[in-house]
């Protein structure tokens, strides 16, 4: 049982755990690094576990660079004599030397400290308190992300032979924002910064999509909600996983009933409560959301993530924005290809997501035409910002190919909307707002939010992001709109944004709105499809997909009731696609209030905080879609 829990802890962590990695590397590793374990002091006395490799031929005259990660993951083998299957971001950039440096953070694994999930950025303390060496913690200069990145910096430059002076750093997914948070305030030697589908906001990421809860993560609470109490080699909170049994997610979620039950799990887990007891954006949240430090950013970043990370797409694309918006002038690079949470990391042959086939070896190109040349330019090479890459470089995932633009989005994009008629008609026709289509939402018989059950124990969801959408379009409680099959090829590149007129015999609603792609009828199957059972002909590719909690639709902080039978708007972001809907496929919009278990459901009575709900909360309501809902979107010609 514990080694199949195991192994699903271990997929999950794999993106940011190099060690944890199979290669065959392996030898190169040992032959042409020598590893060094140091407990680095902070300025508040805490020591944090870092192991460095450098390279064997490194000299005077022969000094590399450091390329570090920081992670809450693990930065196993333990061991000065136990090597890791692979270094670094690739295969590439191992062979290629650099300085590499792996930290646990605070509280985790063998470094000292508490432990905080998304540790808030304090204050920006002076210059001299940078510097400083005592181990008197102060309000101004306590630590944060920010200042133990500087802080271990600093060290390593002072006490690790043969170093060049640049630094860089990279991290995926959690280790992301651990980057994020160290371009924060940033030490001068800084200079890159690769943060790869980097959480930045939990509200907007990971745990939360626009405030509903995404109940499919409830499994990996134990990862995140326990401290140990002293450093360890093991990992502590594995008693504690309890989903090694289950085999059908969605029946287990669905038995748990009401959100409150999970106590029966979680009483005594620190972010179970914390999550609970912070329904709303409220200040706890907020000091966690990382984007609005992101000013006075000198150094190169380039920011990584894939069309279909089911965790982490807000985070980068928030994060190249917001750096893109308060710090012109500075070497700001965003990349996104047709990959699930990390995949870019690992290459797999035949790149895949659910049943879609994009090409081979694309994350191989990745790591040698796009990363590694990053790296290279700005830690080995000129560093004066020509490295021959655009400012955005993004796969279509319909044509199946990279695009290169000037900025992102696109400065040749044009806003189109899309109306949602009552006819069941996706089109450029505007509506007079009478006409409206209506559904009854039981959330006693909610809409999976997937029909592979043996992804819905996974400890996160993953293939959902493109699945054939056809099962959930059968249902009478999921609203479909589509256009008529295509007579040109359609490109949307740029941001989405749904914006609903709607109403409810409720007082309160979720709504998700899926894009998606619709094949035509004789679309034939690629030899690389997964699932034998899956037809390509008339395969409803999801392309992109949101939820909101309606409670939420006037602010994040102050929710609000629905008056029932009254025209509401519902608007939201459905985050950004670059995706060609060729000639012959016809765009496609379905519309639904539940989408279980990859999020809560909502008891469509307001209650005060869903997770103290009771099951008598829980009713059905009448939603009506009214005509002049929109789906906005920008074409690229």
């Amino acid at each position: 049982m514990k080694n199949r829990l195991f192994s699903l802890l271990l997929a999950f962590l794999s993106f940011s755990v190099c060690a944890q990695q199979a290669s065959p590397s392996a030898e190169f590793v040992r032959q042409h690094y020598q590893k060094t374990e140091y407990q680095i002091p902070m300025r508040d006395g805490t020591k944090l576990h870092t192991a460095v490799y450098v390279p064997k031929d490194a000299s005077a005259s022969k000094p590399y660079p450091i390329l570090m990660q920081r992670t809450c993951y693990s930065v196993a083998p333990y061991g000065a004599d136990q090597y890791p299957n692979r270094l670094g971001p690739s295969p590439t950039l191992m062979r290629d030397k650099f300085i590499f440096v792996y930290q646990d953070v605070r509280g985790r694994y063998m470094s000292e400290g508490v432990w905080t999930n998304m540790t808030p950025n304090l204050p920006d303390p002076s210059p001299a308190k940078k510097k400083a060496k005592t181990k008197t913690v102060s309000t101004a200069g306590s630590p944060d992300e920010s200042s133990d990145t500087y802080d271990t910096i600093e060290w390593l430059l002072k006490n690790v032979e043969f170093n060049n002076g640049r630094v860089g750093q990279w991290g995926i997914s959690y280790p992301g924002f651990y980057t994020v948070a160290g371009a924060v305030n940033a030490h001068p030697a800084l200079k890159a910064s690769s943060p790869q589908a980097p959480v930045s906001d939990f509200f907007f990421d990971d745990f939360h999509h626009n405030g509903a809860f995404i109940q499919a993560y409830i499994f990996a609470y134990p990862v995140f909600g326990i401290q140990h109490p002293k450093p360890t080699t093991e990992s502590w909170f594995m008693p504690a996983m309890f989903n090694a049994t289950i085999k059908d997610g969605y029946q287990w979620q669905y038995d748990l009933g009401p959100l409150k039950n999970a106590d029966r799990y979680y009483k005594d887990n620190f972010f179970w409560q914390e999550t609970v007891n912070h329904p709303n954006y409220d200040e706890f949240w907020q000091k966690r959301n990382i984007l609005p430090h992101l000013k006075n950013v000198k150094h190169a970043v380039m920011t990584v993530g894939g069309w279909f990370d089911a965790e982490d797409l807000y985070g980068p694309l928030n994060v190249y924005k917001t750096l893109e918006k308060n710090n012109p002038g500075t070497y700001n690079t965003l990349v996104m290809g047709p990959f699930g949470h990390g995949r870019w990391s690992q290459e797999t042959g035949h790149t895949l997501h659910s049943n879609v086939y994009f090409g081979d070896s694309i994350a191989t190109f990745y790591q040698k035409n796009i990363e590694a040349p990053f790296f290279n330019h700005f830690l080995k090479g000129p560093g004066d910002g020509k490295t021959g890459l655009p400012d955005a470089y993004l796969f279509d995932t319909g044509r199946k190919e990279w695009k290169t633009f000037d900025q992102w989005p696109a400065a040749t994009a044009q806003k189109r909307t899309f109306s949602l008629d009552n006819s069941g008609q996706l089109t450029q026709q505007a509506g007079d707002g009478r006409g409206f289509l209506e559904f009854i939402s039981d959330p006693m018989k909610p809409v999976p939010y997937t029909e592979d059950l043996s992804t819905t124990a996974s400890f996160t969801p993953f293939n959902y992001m493109s699945e054939d959408q056809r099962f959930a379009g059968k249902r009478p409680d999921v609203l479909v709109f589509q256009t008529e099959p295509l007579t040109e090829d359609l490109t949307l590149g740029g941001e989405v944004t749904a914006k609903l007129k709607v109403s409810t015999t409720g007082t309160d609603a979720d709504w998700v709105v899926k894009l998606i792609d619709v094949y035509p009828p004789d679309e034939p199957n690629h030899p690389y499809v997964l699932n034998k059972n899956v037809l390509l002909a008339n395969y409803q590719q999801m392309v992109r997909s949101e939820a909101m909690r309606g409670r939420f639709r006037n602010s994040f902080e102050k929710p609000e009731p629905f008056k029932p039978g009254e025209v509401t708007d519902v608007q939201f972001r459905l985050q950004d696609v670059l995706h060609t809907f060729k000639k012959g496929h016809r765009v496609m919009v379905q519309v639904q209030s539940t989408w279980f278990p990859l999020i809560d459901r909502n008891p469509q009575k307001y209650v005060d905080n869903i997770f103290k709900a009771n099951a008598e909360d829980f009713q059905k309501a009448t939603h009506r879609v009214y005509n002049n809902s929109v789906l906005e979107v920008q074409v690229l010609k």
